[in-house]
């Protein structure tokens, strides 16, 4: 079941000074992250699917535009929905 649509025109380029994170795009939301990876998955995390302590350290890394990708891959977040 989605909890929300993923698509989205308002991604904001993910800034990633030292070119090695697998994430192109991020949106944030309100109590939500939403992340497209650059082999094109998308994934949406929520407060719900997360927890808001989670989510809200995700928008920072994603502003920062480093760490993202290690936190995701680190603490493995349970995501709300995923488009491929």
């Amino acid at each position: 079941m989605k909890v929300r649509e993923i698509t989205s025109v308002n991604m904001k380029p993910y800034f990633d000074p030292n070119h090695d994170s697998g994430i192109s795009a991020y949106e944030n939301g309100r109590d939500y992250i939403k992340i497209q990876f650059k082999d094109g998955a998308m994934y949406l995390y929520t407060y719900a699917s997360a927890g808001s302590h989670c989510i809200e350290k995700m928008k920072s890394l994603a502003e920062n535009g480093d760490g993202l990708n290690a936190y995701i891959n680190e603490e493995k977040p349970d995501y709300a929905s995923k488009q491929s």
